[in-house]
Parts: C-alpha cells; structure tokens; sequence
C-alpha cells in the first residue's frame, strides 16, 4: 500500500489523542508513516508504533522550539521528498493548519481543512467536510499534488493497531525563512485539570442564559462531575463572563465531541458552526422556541438553575 505521512502532535515525547486519531484514518488509505519532530521525538517512537505506525521519522532541534511553524514545515517538506506519500494528514488545530497550508503551497498541491472523516477513493482519498457554518455536508478530493489533510479531533476513534514502528532519522535542512521569527518567551497555561476543549469527548457549555460569570460554576460542577471540557458561547464571553480561549463558535474554537451539552444558549449560527459536527447534542433553555432545539438530539425546556443542578447530582449519584 501507499505510505501517508502523519504530523504528530506531541509534548516533550507525549503523543496528543488528534495525532492516535490520524493514525487510525490513514491506515484507511495507506500504511501511516508518523513524522515526530522536536524535544523527545524518538520516545513517540513505541506509541505511535502501537497505534499503526509502520515508520516514525524523526529529528530532534532547537530550531523546532526556538522559532515558529516553518522550521516543521521544512521537516514535513523532507519527509515528503523521501516518502512520495499518498497524502500528508495533521492535526487541524491553528498551528497545524498553518503548517498544512504552507506545506501545501511549497509542493505545489491541494489543501483540504477540518475534515471530520477520510475514505479511500479510485483516484486518491476522500475527504468529508461539514461546510457554510454546518449547513452542508461535502466530500472533497485533491486534484492536483500530494494531498494535505487537515483533521478535527475527535473526528475518529482511536483504534490500537500494532505495526513495526521503526525509526529513522529524518535529514532535514532548514531554510534561511526558518529563523525569522523567533519565541522570545512562553508563559505556561494554568491547568484546569479539566481535557483540552478541541479534544474533549465531552464539552459543556454556557451562554447569555447563565447571567453572570459567578453563575458559571453551575457549568463547571456539571462538566466536573462528567470529566467534560467548559465552553462558552460568544455572548458569554464578550460579557466578560468567561474566558475567550474557551469559547465555541465561528469565532472561537471548532469542537467535535461525542457528547456536547448546551447550556442558556439560544443556538445563533455563529455558535452553531462551531459545534454542529458534535456526535450527541443535548441543550437546557427555558424558551421552547430557541433555534438550538432545531439541531439538538434531546432538548429540556426549563431553567439551567434548577435543571443542570439535578443533572450533576444525578450523574454524581450513578459514579457512585
């Protein structure tokens, strides 16, 4: 079968589940060949070997954490020079879709973003997209080069796949456009201890309907008691009620979970496009006719203060 390149998404060697979810598509339409790049790099190695990856390329640099994004997109460059891939898949968060849409500009090939689902198709793979805010469903393929795939988390299922996972060093030379913008500082995110909203496989969220930033700790028990990510909508944020790194919209983040809970949230487009791709969603508003109900799976009519309350201590009681 033909080879697909998989970026990997990783923390000081700890591989992140979109870069598993890859994996798991590209064995749909070839043997996945993970590229892992930066500090800890070789330790993805028995991971990603796990999980499908029949070659790990790698290749450790400071250039990887000192500078931004092109220093990978060289990487990525040489790994596709080496492989000839079917395709190059990486995560679609903000930094990957970044890399993609270079990389894509260098090789002279078609870019695809925010696919929710890859097949294999007679004239290369398929790639399914929820498209116009959520309103379309569309399957898309590139004509033109090497396809780049970018993916939502929680677009697949992680499936463990046991492949040879052997590990080569990547020659990578990077170009004069690598060093020129360089991290001159970071300041680590406080932790929450709740899962990174994007990859959360539960996310609960609150809108103008919670009525006050104190108020959002109804959310917060709920989405506790279910191991959940918090979200808001853009209403609750521009309040000032929440922070903007968590919020779910056209204008914020794009999630996908298994199950997202809408809370006080009327459903307005903009908030819609960022959710709509999620597998079960279920919203509380007191008004019968807000146009959430018209995409939810199951709706309660009723006060999020009297009914998310009863849903957290029922959920708290079946945890035991």
């Amino acid at each position: 079968m033909a080879e697909v390149l998989v970026y990997v998404d990783h923390v000081d060697g700890a591989v992140r589940k979109p870069t598993l979810e890859l994996l798991t598509l590209a064995r749909r339409i070839g043997d996945p060949v993970a590229v892992a790049l930066g500090n800890g790099a070789g330790e993805t190695a028995s991971v990603l070997a796990e999980h499908g990856a029949v070659k790990v390329y790698t290749h450790e640099a400071a250039e990887y954490a000192d500078y931004l994004v092109v220093p990978k997109v060289d990487a990525l460059q040489a790994a596709v020079t080496a492989v000839s891939p079917a395709a190059v898949l990486v995560p679609s968060s903000a930094e990957g879709k970044e890399i993609a849409a270079r990389l894509a500009l260098r090789i002279k090939s078609g870019i695809i973003t925010d696919a929710v689902d890859l097949e294999a198709g007679e004239n290369g793979p398929v790639a399914t997209q929820s498209v116009f805010a959520a309103s379309f469903t569309t399957k898309t393929r590139v004509s033109t080069g090497t396809p780049v795939i970018t993916v939502k988390p929680n677009s697949a299922a992680v499936e463990a796949a046991a492949a040879a996972g052997a590990v080569e060093a990547l020659t990578v030379s990077f170009s004069q456009a690598a060093t020129g913008t360089k991290v001159t500082s970071r300041t680590p995110r406080e932790s929450t201890g709740r899962p990174e909203l994007t990859e959360a496989a539960i996310v609960v969220s609150g809108g103008r309907g919670v009525n006050g930033a104190e108020n959002f700790a109804v959310i917060e028990a709920l989405a506790d008691s279910l191991g959940a990510a918090v979200g808001a909508s853009r209403a609750a944020v521009d309040a000032g009620w929440y922070p903007h790194s968590n919020q779910v919209g056209q204008t914020g983040k794009s999630v996908s979970p298994q199950l997202y809970i809408a809370n006080g949230i009327s459903g307005a487009i903009q908030h819609r496009a960022g959710m709509q791709t999620s597998k079960t969603i279920v919203a509380v508003n007191k008004d019968a006719e807000a146009p959430i109900f018209d995409l939810v799976d199951y709706g309660v009519v009723g006060d999020l203060f009297d009914v998310v309350p009863q849903l957290t201590e029922e959920v708290k009681t079946r945890k035991g």
